[in-house]
């Protein structure tokens, strides 16, 4: 599937930014493939009987994308950042709200496999979550080299482009950070 133009995506992000939203109904079309893409990615890391699907995924992270208020869009690599993002946030408030469930006996469990599969897999995320959180107080460059990269699926170059360093010190941080992650978790 092609990728949107930069040019133009960067262009509607500035245009929105200054107040047009007309940019913002041109720029869904643009984006929507590759925020799809985007959240399929995330959703063949949950359960298979995962209550949210990548469609509804997308469209609850570009909800709360577009109630941001005052960000400077940089150019569509900086969207696509902030779109993992918001990805992250919708699907750890997802199994926040499902451990909740549990917690309360408002959600009962079976004792099948599935059922066990199902809730080890939503205390992985939130234990991903949690090392995520720590990284980010101690290294914040870090954590977002891990949302560009395997949340949103972007590329050594368009995550150094965003963070204006390197592709040399996204790799490297990229090896550090996935090694630390894999600590923590562990």
């Amino acid at each position: 599937m092609p990728r949107s133009s930069p040019e133009t995506v960067t262009r509607l992000l500035v245009e929105w930014r200054n107040g047009d939203e007309a940019a913002l109904e041109r720029l869904l079309p643009l984006v929507y493939d590759e925020l799809h893409d985007m959240a399929g990615r995330y959703m063949a890391s949950e359960r298979r009987d995962h209550t949210l699907q990548a469609t509804a995924l997308v469209h609850e992270a570009y909800l709360r994308l577009v109630r941001l208020e005052h960000i400077n869009w940089q150019d569509r690599a900086h969207f696509f950042a902030v779109a993992a993002r918001m990805m992250r946030r919708v699907l750890v408030d997802h199994a926040r709200r499902r451990q909740a469930g549990h917690r309360r006996g408002g959600l009962r469990l079976t004792l099948d496999a599935a059922a066990a599969l199902s809730r080890e897999q939503e205390v992985r995320l939130l234990a991903l979550e949690d090392a995520l959180q720590q990284l980010e107080a101690t290294d914040p460059r870090k954590c977002q080299i891990v949302e560009f990269k395997f949340f949103g699926g972007l590329t050594n170059e368009e995550s150094a482009e965003v963070l204006r360093v390197s592709q040399t010190t996204v790799e490297r941080e990229w090896r550090l950070a996935r090694a630390w992650l894999f600590h923590e978790i562990q």
